[in-house]
């Protein structure tokens, strides 16, 4: 396994100032995670407001049952003991739950947080404990119910999804799967799955973690665990309801200072269009930035006439009737996009977020927002991103000279100029004289029959059309039997822009971990995080 950074377009202007030029986008942020007095300031910070967060013993326990259940692993155990302790810090970051982990992102994700807690534990000397937020209470189904792998000859990206019983838009933690839609979905991935001395493991692995789970959270935090455990990081969810007790003073402190929360956003939003970036999350005029659990239903709350509703109007409270909601039935209330990074604040005592580019974008949004709450952006850390490039890949690129930047940005035009470079007839010249030639003859005839009868001149040229477009019809069959003559090295080309970028889109966002760990053993991850070394913010390709 080889190393070297490369390049990765960047999917998001504003993150990328925030990565590389931060002093153009300082005054949406916190402070600059590139210096080392920025970890101390806010490692000071987090000791000074050890007191506005919530009671750390409640939220272990809480923990402890939850990484009980999922993630039970002694190096877990030794981080929930730690960070019962009032000097531990912690390093979080999170995705939603996904289908069989979802794509390598989410891996990269939890191997960043990972790392930059181990590597802060030493830059401070003081314990950091790495902590995965599950974004449980999120209700996009569509978002988290699939996954991609390669299958089939010629190989293509497959899509293995499931379903789950109810329409409801209820959070996916409360989503329920049926055991026959489980059953389905694991045979479609032991069809897509080529055999391999880890292929029985693998779905046994998922089995099991179908077999514990009542939901897709449940079953992603058992499979989650199983990869990362060892290495103490602890799971949270999101929409756990014991959670959401504690959290009920910083719920009830959101709807109290609503307005002034709004008027946050809404300041920061036109902040970033004036810096001439675009706005990553909605930021709605008469938004509360808060759902409400009405009859299994995520129903995201507005202000109207000085109530707090939802769109349909299906529900409706003055803030007093909404505080004593609150009171009686905690579990009912969510976070949005924007007030879950302060939410995440007032449970842990947060020294770095590990952010992918769209959230550091949105991320900017919240930062007057914190100040509302007398709290203080975190140090926000962009997550680490790879691509994996196979060993027959490699030997296919070099044996083209292709380059990773040549695969990301002219993949099909490389392509075109080798297969023009195979063409001893060279078709495009031949064509191309053959057309200037028929219309050296063809034009002058036609401007004489018009000369004739005007008819004939328009009959002519309606005739040179049909003719130029059988013309062009056979060199295009002309074009495509030489791509049949060179179709088994062309699949070489297209295998390669498959691999690196699937559906266009960069490996890390399609692909699932166990199609590499299929072919390279369960130790990959241990291997990434071995060979990659110290945090890095630049894209690496991991030769296999």
């Amino acid at each position: 396994m080889k190393v070297v950074s490369e390049p990765l377009q960047s999917g998001s202007s504003l993150a990328d100032d925030y990565i590389h030029h931060y002093e153009k986008v300082s005054p949406l942020y916190g402070e600059d995670h590139h210096h080392d007095q920025t970890w101390m300031d806010r490692m000071q910070w987090l000791d000074d407001t050890e007191d506005r967060r919530v009671n750390r013993h409640a939220l272990v326990e809480i923990l402890k049952d939850y990484n009980g259940k999922f993630n039970s692993h002694d190096a877990v155990h030794t981080s929930l003991y730690m960070l019962e302790k009032p000097e531990t810090l912690v390093v979080t970051g999170g995705q939603q739950s996904g289908l069989f982990t979802g794509s390598m992102l989410v891996v990269y994700k939890a191997i960043t947080i990972i790392q930059t807690a181990k590597e802060a534990e030493k830059r401070l000397n003081r314990p950091v404990v790495p902590v995965f937020w599950i974004a449980g209470e999120d209700h996009d189904w569509d978002e988290v119910n699939h996954t991609y792998f390669l299958s089939g000859d010629p190989q293509q990206v497959s899509k293995i999804k499931m379903d789950k019983y109810s329409s409801q838009r209820s959070s996916v933690s409360y989503s329920a799967i049926s055991s026959d839609e489980w059953d389905r979905a694991i045979q479609s991935l032991s069809d897509t799955l080529p055999d391999s001395d880890v292929k029985a493991d693998i779905l046994t692995k998922i089995q099991q973690s179908a077999d514990t789970s009542d939901n897709l959270s449940d079953a992603f935090a058992k499979l989650m665990g199983d990869i990362f455990g060892k290495y103490g990081l602890v799971l949270l969810d999101s929409s756990d309801a014991r959670l959401r007790k504690l959290e009920s003073p910083v719920f009830a402190s959101m709807i109290e200072r609503n307005d002034d929360l709004g008027q946050a956003y809404r300041a920061s939003a036109d902040q970033i269009t004036s810096l001439g970036y675009g706005l990553q999350a909605d930021v709605a005029d008469d938004g509360a930035n808060l759902f409400y659990i009405h009859e299994g239903n995520r129903l995201l709350l507005a202000k109207q006439d000085g109530k707090f509703m939802d769109r349909k109007g299906l529900v409706s409270f003055t803030k007093e009737q909404l505080l004593e909601m609150l009171e009686m039935h905690p579990e009912r209330f969510s976070n949005n996009v924007l007030t879950r990074p302060i939410m995440q604040d007032s449970l842990l005592p947060v020294l770095a977020c590990v952010l992918g580019q769209g959230e550091i974008a949105y991320w900017a949004i919240t930062r007057q927002a914190f100040e509302i709450m007398d709290a203080k952006m975190p140090i926000l850390l962009p997550r680490m991103s790879f691509t994996l490039i196979e060993d027959t890949q490699q030997k296919y690129m070099e044996k083209y000279g292709l380059s990773f930047q040549d695969v990301q940005y002219r993949l099909q035009e490389r392509r075109e100029q080798w297969l023009s470079a195979q063409d001893s007839l060279q078709i495009d010249k031949l064509f191309t004289t053959t057309r200037e030639a028929f219309e050296q003859l063809y034009d002058p005839l036609i401007e004489q029959l018009g000369n004739l009868q005007t008819g004939l001149y328009t009959l002519g040229q309606s005739n040179k059309n049909k003719i130029t477009d059988q013309i062009a019809y056979l060199e295009g069959k002309a074009k495509d039997a030489l791509e049949q003559q060179h179709e088994a090295t062309l699949r070489q080309w297209d295998r390669i822009g498959t691999l690196l970028f699937p559906m266009g889109k960069p490996q890390e966002r399609v692909f699932n971990v166990y199609h590499y760990m299929n072919r390279y053993g369960l130790s990959l991850i241990e291997d990434i995080l071995e060979k990659t070394g110290d945090y890095s913010e630049d894209h690496r390709v991991i030769l296999l």
